[in-house]
């Protein structure tokens, strides 16, 4: 009896799970908190698919979210200088 054929290989092209890990984690780390983290559930919706490692997602989100409170801790603290007029 013959074994089924394996599925095919996902289509390398499409696979962007580190495109979008390291999107996130550098716009998490330096700018916007909020697009570190829509790219992290970009790069683990991707590595779901894909069968790849979540882990960039997660560190991007992880980023994103640091980057948000950090930025909410220096406006409160009124040290902003954008508010500074």
């Amino acid at each position: 009896m013959n074994a089924p054929y394996p599925p095919p290989p996902a289509a390398a092209g499409r696979d962007r799970t580190t495109l979008w890990g390291v999107l996130g984690i550098v716009l998490g780390l330096i700018c916007c908190g909020i697009l570190g983290i829509i790219f992290g559930y970009l790069s683990i919706r991707d590595a779901k698919r894909y069968g790849q490692s979540p882990v960039l997602g997660y560190l991007a989100i992880a980023f994103g979210v640091i980057n948000i409170i950090g930025t909410a801790i220096w406006r409160a603290s009124g040290n902003y200088p954008l508010w500074n007029d």
